[in-house]
């Protein structure tokens, strides 16, 4: 067959006029919903922050007098440290749980397919119904895990009841359910490691312990990056698990900036103050996220051929 010629000179800008509004009419639809489910509610969220809104009466402009209140509002900023504190528990223990994991998944052991699918389904189940498991489980008076404990004769803690023990008992459900699926990730980037690299290892006699850190955790670092990143901003906007189990408390101990912001729309009806909180919020997580891609912009390996 012989070849198709180009098309004239004069047609070829008409040809591309064509071929960008063909494209840009395919992602219309795309760029439509991000517009209105992702960019419109921003842009709300942060007009409503300059009001003063109860959701029933006309929204009245104060300027920047919520983002004065926070100064003040020890409430909030307590619910910002438990955010921290919260993020601080999960996300060391999630990530290297999740890496020790993929990389016993990732050996040759037996049915090591169905364990991968069991470390997967707590991420499957709804934080809803396992927050009211959990909450069977941790209660100081009826729950498993004392009676468990009576067996040996060891009083349990209030483990739900107590300030100090709170808010670790939430971020170890969040461990147990969602390690298992950040497993994945790993597994995909070790998977995607060459085995030559190994090979050539072991011709030099390198230990497994040098391995993991000079070849495996190095070509780890764009899964690392990705986990990283999506985990701390699913940790920074925790909800469910800590309204099921504890409701924000004792004593506002467990309420996170998430939930001070669901309890300033919803049973103060502060919109404006609330939408504040968001803001301050999305700030928070923007700073992190963009922190840790500049730490690893310069450290990532993308090319694994």
């Amino acid at each position: 067959m012989p070849p198709v010629p180009d098309a004239a000179p004069e047609k070829r800008p008409r040809l591309r006029t064509r071929a960008a509004v063909e494209a840009y009419a395919m992602l219309a639809p795309s760029i439509l919903g991000f517009a209105v489910f992702l960019i419109a509610p921003i842009v709300i969220v942060v007009i409503l922050s300059f009001y003063d809104w109860n959701l029933l009466s006309d929204p009245e402009f104060i300027g920047l007098e919520n983002y004065r209140e926070l100064a003040g509002d020890e409430r909030a900023l307590k619910s910002i440290g438990n955010t921290f504190y919260y993020v601080l528990l999960n996300i060391p223990a999630q990530t290297v749980l999740a890496l020790l994991l993929a990389l016993a998944l990732n050996s040759k052991i037996k049915a090591r397919n169905t364990f991968r699918v069991l470390y997967v389904l707590p991420w499957m189940a709804m934080p809803v119904a396992l927050g009211v498991i959990w909450r069977w489980v941790f209660d100081p008076q009826y729950g498993a895990l004392n009676r468990f404990l009576d067996l040996f004769g060891v009083d349990g803690a209030a483990w739900l009841t107590d300030s100090k023990w709170a808010m670790p008992v939430i971020a170890s459900v969040n461990v147990w359910q969602f390690t298992g699926y950040t497993m994945l990730f790993f597994l995909a980037g070790l998977q995607a490691i060459p085995a030559q690299l190994y090979e050539a290892a072991d011709v030099d006699g390198a230990s497994p312990l040098y391995r993991f850190f000079k070849i495996t955790l190095p070509l780890l670092r764009p899964a690392m990056l990705f986990v990283l990143i999506t985990s701390v901003i699913g940790s920074f906007q925790v909800f469910d698990t800590i309204h099921v189990m504890t409701a924000g408390g004792p004593a506002g101990s467990t309420a996170t900036l998430n939930y001070q912001i669901y309890l300033e729309s919803f049973t103060q009806r502060n919109a404006g103050y609330a939408s504040m909180l968001a803001v301050i919020l999305f700030a928070i997580i923007a700073l992190i996220t963009l922190a840790q891609a500049a730490f690893f912009r310069k450290r990532t390996t993308y090319d694994f051929s």
